[in-house]
């Protein structure tokens, strides 16, 4: 006779997929693997109580897989914030293909990509982000329908995030400087992608000094020549004495290694997961009285245009919508003030409220 026995009295080992899961309460993994084309993928689907999981694919040379998880749960999870704060009908996300960007695209290497999320149903819609671009969402939607971000429709989100970021900046920086114009404000910009380059655009012209840096520097050059901005070093940009410190790189910048030297007043980028432990250095930003934008209240723009495409929603509504961030960022630091807690906690806070409101609704009568 088998014999049943109480699951909290069992010594369980840690699963290296299912106890991450857990952390994060995602709904479900999807592991792609294909020989042939060299595919190697995960699709993580966060949370779909607002509606179907939407959120970008990202190629990157990841040093091992256990990275790569690491990077698509908490990636996924910030789209589901994402989503919740900026009003939308849609729950959180991600995908991550492992490998380089520049030397292992293929038609073949999307396509069966593609194969992989149709076989999720709609529960997962997907679009660019780092490096994909339109071309290669071209080749997903040969094999599904669920993706957006496609040439002649919403097309590439990068100027709409810059725009969210842009705006989002300004109200970060009334709320710690009095006033939000950006004219004779340092500003300093690490990562000169589609993103951070339309955003230097946007603060330049509004007449702030620009300080940029990046691994590229054909790029950086590029961005001098336009807008007059001054090339820094990698790590120098940390020890600026600058306004604002825009991470449009990478995450998990403000670290314990940068917190110390950040002399700027206000944080705000469009990179995701900017804090490397957000228990910890969200609350050392607030002890050092630096405001944080967080990150997905503040690079919304993106999705927000994804979500016009899903919906057939015009150009115009997007950037109105967008234009709302800088409410929504001035809402989070007053409320942050208030409370004396972390911006980054406020937001998930509203989030949350959100998703749980929403969740009631659609329980069964």
């Amino acid at each position: 006779m088998f014999e049943v026995r109480d699951i909290s009295e069992m010594n369980l080992v840690e699963n290296p997929v299912i106890t991450p899961m857990t952390k994060y309460n995602h709904e479900q993994l999807l592991f792609c693997n294909d020989n042939a084309t060299g595919l190697k993928a995960i699709i993580a689907v966060h949370n779909t109580i607002l509606g179907p999981a939407l959120g970008g694919t990202r190629m990157w040379m990841y040093n091992n897989e256990t990275e790569a998880l690491n990077d698509v749960l908490r990636l996924s999870r910030g789209m589901t914030y994402k989503n919740s704060i900026s009003g939308l009908n849609l729950g959180g996300g991600k995908a991550v293909i492992i490998g380089d960007s520049k030397t292992m695209k293929s038609e073949a290497l999307f396509r069966r990509f593609g194969k992989f999320v149709e076989s999720l149903g709609g529960k997962y819609i997907t679009a660019e982000d780092v490096g994909i671009n339109p071309s290669d969402m071209s080749y997903v939607n040969m094999e599904t329908n669920h993706v957006v971000g496609l040439p002649g429709k919403s097309g590439d989100p990068s100027p709409v995030t810059a725009y969210g970021v842009y705006v989002g900046m300004k109200a970060a920086v009334k709320a710690q400087y009095g006033t939000d114009s950006l004219a004779g404000k340092k500003i300093a910009v690490q990562g000169i992608g589609h993103v951070g380059e339309n955003l230097v655009k946007y603060i330049s012209e509004e007449g702030a000094q620009v300080f940029i840096t990046d691994i590229n520097q054909e790029n950086l050059k590029s961005i001098q020549s336009k807008f007059g901005s001054t090339i820094v070093g990698l790590d120098e940009i940390y020890d600026l004495d600058v306004d604002v410190y825009a991470p449009c790189a990478l995450g998990a910048t403000v670290n314990d290694n940068t917190i110390n030297r950040l002399k700027c007043g206000v944080i705000a980028g469009a990179a995701n997961n900017q804090l490397a432990i957000d228990t910890i250095h969200g609350k050392a930003l607030l002890d050092k009285g630096i405001i944080y934008a967080p990150d997905y209240a503040l690079n919304a723009g993106g999705v927000i245009s994804c979500y016009s495409e899903v919906k057939g929603l015009s150009h115009d509504w997007v950037m109105q919508k967008t234009e709302d961030i800088y409410q929504t960022i001035g809402n989070i630091i007053a409320r942050s003030k208030e409370e004396n807690i972390s911006t980054h906690i406020i937001a998930d806070k509203v989030a949350e409220e959100r998703i749980q409101s929403v969740g009631n609704v659609k329980l069964p009568l």
